[in-house]
């Protein structure tokens, strides 16, 4: 599987690898900055926890869907 992966990566175009690589780079920063806010205690914008723990969710899930 891995071997198939890494065959079909190698196929695909410059730009192709460039914008798979700056995807999962977005992945992952999205969802580390989601688990961060999660995280800190003291956020620096003053609104209510309920919208803090919406706003925390939306993020987590963009970086997965995006």
């Amino acid at each position: 599987m891995i071997k198939r992966f890494l065959n079909t990566f190698r196929e695909k175009s410059l730009n192709e690898r460039f914008f798979f690589i700056l995807g999962i780079i977005f992945l992952f920063l999205y969802f580390v900055l989601g688990c961060f806010f999660i995280l800190v205690k003291d956020f620096p914008f003053d609104i209510s926890f309920l919208f803090f723990v919406i706003f925390v969710f939306i993020l987590i899930i963009y970086s997965i869907f995006l």
